[in-house]
């Protein structure tokens, strides 16, 4: 077993209600066990900011999967909770990323680990060193508020879904 962090988005529709059910969905996949959730949070929209805003929190997951099933759990994960291709960055249901896998960095079409913008984004940061203090990426870059300047944080909505 390794342990994944996984990055989670909603702000369409009962957003709160949205990352539950893609918890209990990752907990139900085999091979996935939640280790640990953080708190949700409410984030500014970024990429299209005329949208609303967005609840998120990060996962913590003890995996016995490898990364690319990781994602394609992920990616019917969203497809189920009725994620629709569109406008890049624009308002979704549902929106699961992988962020960090153990210590594996991966470079394929489909998946890149650690996830490409991870340090830029404070709704991302902030949950994941909420239940991962000190957190490195694989190449021993400490995970730090610092350069998380897009997507701010506004608020703290609600402990971690159950």
């Amino acid at each position: 077993m390794l342990r994944a962090y996984v990055g989670m988005g909603s702000n369409l529709g009962d957003r709160i209600g949205n990352l539950g059910a893609a918890l209990s969905a990752l907990d139900a996949t085999p091979g996935v066990a939640i280790a640990a959730v953080s708190s949700t949070y409410e984030s500014e929209p970024w990429g299209v900011e005329d949208q609303p805003a967005f609840a998120n929190l990060v996962v913590g997951l003890d995996v016995d999967i490898d990364a690319h099933q990781l994602l394609e759990a992920c990616q019917r994960i969203e497809s189920d909770l009725g994620r629709v291709a569109g406008v890049r960055y624009g308002p979704r249901a549902i929106d699961l990323d992988i962020l960090l896998f153990g210590n594996a960095q991966i470079g394929t079409t489909a998946l890149t680990v650690p996830h490409p913008r991870l340090l830029e984004r404070d709704f991302v940061v902030t949950p994941l060193l909420e239940i991962a203090p000190g957190v490195l990426l694989p190449d021993g870059t400490p995970v730090t508020v610092d350069s998380a300047i897009e997507g701010r944080v506004t608020r703290r909505l609600a402990p971690a879904p159950d």
